[in-house]
C-alpha cells in the first residue's frame, strides 16, 4: 500500500538487519513512535471534530441541496474514513509493534485503507472538474448537479476496484527466529522484487500523480478563462452593463484563485514529501534505508494525514458558509426557546382567567342558589296559605 513506505504497510518492516548484518533485529514501539501515536490520535480528534461538524452543516441545508454541497458531503465522508480507518489502524499498530488483528482483519483493512485514501483524491478531482466546467461554461448548470453525480458515481468505483488487489496480496506473515513474531506484509506475494515496485508505481501514479496533474490542469485553464473574460472587459469598460460585469469579474477570480491556491496547495504540500520518500524506498530500498530514519519516515507520514484536516477547512469554509449553518441553529434554538416562553406565559396568563371564571361561577352558582333559597322561602308562605 502506498501510504506506507514499508512492504508492510505498518509501522516497519517484519524485520531488520542488525548493525552487523547477520542477525535479524524485529521492530520496537521507539520513542519516535510513540510521539507518532500521540500525534495521529490528536489529528484523529481534530478530524473527527472539523469532519462531522462540515457534514452537519451540508446535510442541514433543507432536503434539496445543490451539487457543491452533495461534493462536499462525498468528500467529507472521504476524509472520514481516513479519520477512522487510517488513523487509528496506524496508531495502534504502532502500539503493538507486530499484527495480533489475524488474517482476515489484515486484508480487509488493508482495503479499506486505500479505499479511504483513493477516495479522498478521486473526490477532490471532481471537485476540481466540476468547478472547472462552472467557470468555463456557465450556461451549463442545468447538468451539473447529474454530471457530478456520475463522476462521483465514477470516483467511488474506481477508489473500490483500484484497492481490490489489497485483498490479495496483503498477509499474515509469522517468523520464529529470532522469536515469534507476526507481521501484516505482502511478503512472498511477488515472485520477484520488480514486480511489487511496479504496483507500488502504478498505485503512486493512481493515487497521486494523476490527480495532481488533474487539478493543476483544470484550475489552470479556470484562471486562464479568468484573465481573458477581464482582458475583453477591459477593452469595453465604456458600456454600463459591462462595467458591472467587469467589477463583479475580480471577486469571482479572487475566489477561484484562493481556492485553487489552497486546494493545489495543501495536496502537494501534505503528501508531496512522502510520496517522493516512497519512490525513493521503491527504487533504491537499501540506500534509503542507511540514508533516512524512521523518525523522517513517521513525521511524513503524519504530515499527510494532516491533508484530512484541512479538507473541511478549505471545502467546508470556503464553500458551504458554515458560520450560516450555525447562525441557522442557534436561531432555531432560540426560536424554540422562545416559543416554550411565550407558551408558559400563555398558560400562565390563562391560569388566572380560569380562576377567575371558576370563581365567578362559583359565586354565580352561590347566587342561584341563594335565589332559590329565597324562592323557596317565599314560596312556602303561599303553599300554606293555599292550604289553609
Amino acid at each position: 500500500m502506498v501510504p506506507s513506505l514499508r512492504s508492510s504497510s505498518g509501522p516497519t518492516s517484519v524485520c531488520n538487519k542488525s548493525a552487523n548484518g547477520d542477525a535479524l533485529e524485529l521492530p520496537t514501539f521507539s520513542t519516535a513512535a510513540k510521539v507518532r501515536v500521540i500525534i495521529t490520535f490528536t489529528l484523529c480528534a481534530v478530524s473527527a471534530v472539523c469532519n462531522l461538524a462540515v457534514l452537519w452543516a451540508a446535510s442541514s441545508g433543507g432536503k434539496r441541496k445543490s451539487h457543491v454541497r452533495i461534493l462536499i458531503m462525498n468528500l467529507t465522508v472521504a476524509d472520514l474514513l481516513v479519520t477512522f480507518i487510517v488513523m487509528p489502524v496506524d496508531a495502534v499498530w504502532n502500539i503493538t509493534v507486530q499484527w495480533q488483528a489475524g488474517d482476515i482483519a489484515c486484508r480487509l483493512l488493508m482495503f479499506m485503507k486505500l479505499v479511504a485514501m483513493y477516495s479522498c483524491a478521486f473526490v477532490t478531482v471532481v471537485i476540481s472538474l466540476d468547478r472547472q466546467s462552472a467557470i468555463l461554461n456557465p450556461l451549463g448548470i442545468s447538468e451539473a448537479k447529474r454530471k457530478s453525480k456520475i463522476m462521483l458515481t465514477v470516483a467511488w468505483t474506481m477508489s473500490v476496484i483500484l484497492s481490490l488487489p489489497q485483498m490479495f496480496i496483503f498477509h499474515n506473515v509469522t517468523i520464529t527466529v529470532p522469536e515469534n513474531f507476526t507481521q501484516c506484509t505482502t511478503h512472498g506475494s511477488f515472485v520477484q522484487r520488480w514486480q511489487e515496485t511496479l504496483y507500488n508505481m502504478f498505485t503512486f501514479v493512481c493515487l497521486f500523480l494523476l490527480p495532481l496533474a488533474i487539478m493543476i490542469f483544470c484550475y489552470t485553464r479556470i484562471l486562464v478563462e479568468i484573465s481573458s473574460r477581464m482582458a475583453r472587459n477591459n477593452l469595453l469598460s465604456r458600456d454600463v452593463h459591462l462595467r458591472r460585469s467587469h467589477n463583479n469579474i475580480p471577486k469571482a477570480r479572487m475566489r477561484t484563485l484562493k481556492m485553487s491556491i489552497v486546494i493545489v496547495t495543501s495536496f502537494i504540500i501534505c503528501w508531496t514529501p512522502y510520496y517522493l520518500l516512497g519512490l525513493w524506498y521503491w527504487l533504491f530500498p537499501e540506500k534509503m534505508e542507511e540514508t533516512v530514519s524512521h523518525s523522517l519516515t513517521h513525521m511524513l507520514f503524519i504530515f499527510g494525514l494532516f491533508n484530512a484536516c484541512l479538507d473541511p477547512i478549505t471545502y467546508g469554509l470556503f464553500t458551504i458558509h458554515f458560520h450560516k449553518g450555525m447562525r441557522r441553529h442557534r436561531q432555531s434554538s432560540n426560536r424554540r426557546i422562545e416559543l416554550e416562553t411565550n407558551t408558559c406565559l400563555v398558560q400562565m396568563t390563562r391560569l388566572p382567567s380560569r380562576r377567575q371564571i371558576a370563581s365567578d361561577v362559583h359565586s354565580v352558582n352561590t347566587e342561584e342558589v341563594s335565589d332559590s333559597n329565597i324562592t323557596k322561602n317565599v314560596s312556602s308562605p303561599e303553599i300554606s296559605i293555599s292550604k289553609i
